[in-house]
């Protein structure tokens, strides 16, 4: 059985924060102020809700932001196929640059689909990130 994407609700998107990012955090800590503005994928696999992420557009730039893979189910290549989705999505929707506030531990992982760091890594909540960013 394939894994299947399709745009979802965003409070949908909060379980999977919670489980894949911040487990020690409350489920009502995983709304974003954004959330209700911008779209929300999620990725199924076996008829369960495996993964998400969400994207904020802004004429021909896109930001995506906890793309979020159930611990259970990483290294299965998921998250490629989320991602891969939110790029043909964002290329059909005439978005030249999509980027995003990535940890640095996951900096190969955003390789592998052609992105690219910009600037100096910074530190969040003990938390290492770097901007990538892909252009089409």
């Amino acid at each position: 059985m394939e894994a299947i994407v399709e745009q979802i609700f965003p409070a949908l998107t909060w379980r999977i924060r919670q489980l894949a990012m911040y487990p020690e955090s409350e489920i009502t800590d995983m709304e974003l102020a954004e959330d209700w503005d911008g779209m929300h994928f999620g990725l199924y696999y076996q008829y369960e809700l495996t993964g998400v992420v969400s994207l904020f557009i802004d004429g021909e730039t896109a930001q995506f932001r906890k793309m979020a893979v159930l611990p259970t189910d990483q290294g299965k290549g998921f998250g490629l196929q989320l991602l891969q989705y939110l790029a043909d999505y964002c290329k059909s929707q005439g978005v030249k640059n999509l980027w995003c506030n990535a940890r640095v531990s996951a900096v190969d992982f955003y390789k592998k689909l052609g992105f690219a760091t910009v600037g100096q890594p910074y530190e969040r909540n003990q938390i290492s990130y770097v901007k990538m960013e892909l252009t089409f």
